[in-house]
């Protein structure tokens, strides 16, 4: 069966970001028709200079909105777009030439309405963006779910990477006004529905992600606060692993304050923990630098989101407070 393809992307303020996916449209070996819809969420400066390069390589349509986040921005490109199946992406992605090949192959032997794809990180990365790649989707940090090519039930896809019929956006009315954790609330709003979600093992794509320390700490920070409020709102969604992060950081702390009462052999099994992060990382990105940047970047993604976790936890969970009051910056009016 031929589906018409629509991709969606929303975009604020990285028109180099643009320049550098619409490039990689460019090198796809699918040859049917597909349109892209980039939607620019109230930036101040714009990617439609760009776009205008690729006009007459690539089927684009470009609007500009004022802002009201990555949601309903995306929300607002399927509405406009023409086709009958949405693949959503951020900016800061790339695709690898088969991308839409496989997508398509997969949907026509098995169809789901959603579908999730895992990220990787392109040669051209620097090693600060291919460390944080490697916690956020090594087996020893997040339990590999986001790269894994194992069958997942009920996979929650990410929007970087995420696929979704136009059946299944009219009948769940698509992304909630909460940022980030949109994309895993709609997965389980489209569950409820009674559509399937999967994961494409092949349909992966090149994920920039941040490129600092402090943004790194800031999105896996929110990350942490947004995950009880979802467990809120979804409780079958609810998983023991949330907690991991929090128990490092217990963890971390206990083995200090034990070595230096006690013994510095409270220290061995953190220690071998971070060796194994070491060795794993740098045989996977052939660099001892990117092993040690790796090491900290466990420190700064299980900080970030554990701590968060705790506190929004206790908030939510045990104060019962308005999320919403709560936590403000986490919701698009």
């Amino acid at each position: 069966m031929q589906r018409e393809y629509s991709f969606i992307i929303p975009v604020y303020n990285r028109p180099q970001e643009v320049m550098e996916l619409l490039e990689s449209f460019t090198e796809l070996d699918f040859h049917e028709d597909f349109e892209i819809v980039l939607v620019e969420d109230g930036s101040t400066e714009t990617a439609e200079m760009i776009v205008g390069q690729f006009t007459d390589k690539l089927s684009i349509s470009y609007y500009y909105k004022q802002n009201s986040g990555p949601g309903d921005s995306r929300n607002f490109g399927m509405k406009h777009a023409k086709g009958d199946y949405f693949i959503v992406l951020d900016s800061d992605c790339l695709l690898p030439s088969h991308y839409l090949k496989a997508v398509d192959s997969f949907l026509n032997k098995t169809f789901f309405h959603c579908f999730g794809g895992a990220d990787a990180a392109h040669k051209s990365f620097s090693p600060l963006q291919k460390a944080i790649n490697y916690v956020m989707t090594s087996f020893f940090t997040t339990g590999g779910i986001r790269g894994s090519k194992a069958s997942i039930n009920r996979f929650e896809p990410r929007s970087f990477n995420m696929g979704i019929s136009k059946e299944a956006f009219e009948k769940t009315g698509g992304y909630a006004k909460i940022h980030p954790g949109e994309d895993p609330d709609l997965s389980q709003r489209i569950l409820k529905a009674g559509y399937k979600t999967t994961f494409l093992p092949n349909a992966f794509v090149y994920h920039k992600r941040r490129i600092s320390w402090k943004k790194f700490y800031l999105q896996v920070k929110k990350f942490g606060l947004v995950r009880p409020i979802l467990n809120q709102w979804h409780p079958s969604s609810a998983k023991v692993t949330f907690w991991f992060p929090t128990v490092f950081v217990v963890f971390v702390i206990c083995s200090i304050l034990f070595s230096l009462i006690y013994s510095l052999l409270f220290l061995l099994p953190l220690l071998l923990y971070l060796m194994l992060i070491l060795i794993d990382s740098s045989i996977k990105n052939k660099s001892i630098y990117i092993g040690l940047l790796s090491v900290v970047a466990v420190f700064v993604q299980f900080f970030g989101y554990g701590t968060a976790f705790l506190r929004s936890t206790f908030f939510i969970n045990l104060l019962k407070k308005d999320p919403q009051k709560q936590f403000p910056s986490l919701f698009f009016s």
